[in-house]
């Protein structure tokens, strides 16, 4: 698996926090997208985040959290959305790993990059920043069923 270390900006985005397993159905991204859409806020100018917030081997799994996100630009009204929740993530350094599979595997991608990948590194997670998932298509409309997502784990 080819890693390569990036550095992000910060990112400020729109979200929508959902609690439950991460293998169910995951709603809040579809209302995510018809807001974003029905906001101008799409790719390739903003990009589709995804952050899960807990580690399924020990977080109960109807108790992990994940925010669906989109990146808003400067200068967005975000008083003009209390619907919306928003947040800024902090740049830095990160790991990228270029992912295309079945969603059910980027647990797999996960366990590569903490358990061999980091461990042979030079570099440490880094646990103030989220890991994140840009999504690079939609595995509904893949002819595989398969989602192309970077995923960066912050480091140091």
């Amino acid at each position: 698996m080819d890693i390569a270390i990036k550095e992000l900006p910060e990112y400020e985005v729109a979200f929508i926090r959902r609690t439950g397993s991460y293998f169910e159905p995951q709603e809040h991204w579809g209302q995510l997208i018809d807001w974003a859409i029905s906001n101008g806020l799409y790719p390739p100018e903003q990009s589709f985040i995804g952050i899960s917030l807990d580690n399924p081997d020990t977080v109960e799994r109807n108790n992990c959290r994940h925010d669906a996100c989109v990146t808003i630009p400067d200068g967005f009204e975000k008083e003009k959305h209390p619907e919306m929740q928003f947040k800024r993530m902090n740049g830095g350094d990160y790991a990228l790993y270029p992912f295309y599979d079945i969603p059910p595997k980027l647990k797999d991608a996960y366990q590569f990059i903490y358990g061999e990948w980091l461990v042979k590194s030079d570099y440490k997670a880094d646990p103030d920043r989220y890991n994140l998932e840009f999504n690079l298509n939609n595995p509904s409309e893949d002819p595989e069923g398969k989602c192309r997502v970077d995923l960066y784990k912050p480091i140091k």
